[in-house]
């Protein structure tokens, strides 16, 4: 529980008494219950329990951060989630890899192929 004596963003969401062996209250903190609401809504505060009491405590910051995460995607894109924002970002990095490519090989025509041999490598 917070040293405000404030409950927790879970236990106050979920209506009950935040006490000192709250799993949420580390992670969750009373200041962001928005935070809780999207993982809540996407995994369920059962399941995340759940995963939390299964994890060791050195793992449970990491898992929050990225269910918070996934929680927040999913509210954008409720099929993909964080997929479907990967396989933008692949996209857009191929686009670029291949402009870049392309730029490198226009240059090559002003400075010489010779110059241009160490950085003219096609994309991969």
């Amino acid at each position: 529980m917070s040293s405000s004596n404030s409950p927790c963003a879970a236990c106050k969401f979920l209506r009950r008494k935040c006490t000192q062996e709250c799993v949420f209250a580390p992670y969750f903190p009373p200041d962001q219950p928005q935070k809780f609401a999207n993982v809540h809504k996407a995994f369920g505060a059962s399941n995340v329990a759940k995963l939390l009491n299964e994890l060791n405590a050195a793992q449970h910051e990491d898992a929050v951060n990225s269910l918070a995460y996934e929680a927040e995607a999913r509210l954008r894109d409720p099929v993909y989630g964080c997929v479907g924002l990967i396989f933008i970002l692949q996209h857009r990095l191929k686009q670029v890899q291949t402009d870049l490519y392309n730029a490198k090989k226009e240059l090559a025509t002003y400075i010489g192929p010779q110059a241009m041999l160490p950085i003219l490598q096609p994309p991969g």
